[in-house]
């Protein structure tokens, strides 16, 4: 099963990349860009069988190392 899982900072707290991202484009004339967020997707490949197993196992993974859940949140998609 291939996991592919992606992690963003959640509301409210300050992104600095996006930042520098947004005054980037602005700066090479697309000022319409706002609110830019940078995130991660991070892929792999999953021994588990049970979709139900796999997605609780990934979500372990995550809690635990992939995402700083006081700070980030993080999405996790299978197939």
């Amino acid at each position: 099963m291939r996991a592919k899982v992606h992690v963003f900072l959640k509301p409210g707290v300050l992104d600095v990349q996006g930042k520098a991202v947004e005054h980037a484009l602005h700066g090479l004339g697309w000022t319409g860009v706002e609110h830019v967020r940078v995130g991660k997707t991070i892929e792999f490949d999953l021994a588990a069988q049970d979709r139900a197993a796999a997605e609780t196992e990934v979500k372990a993974m995550c809690d635990k190392l992939l995402a700083n859940t006081v700070i980030e949140s993080y999405r996790v998609e299978l197939a």
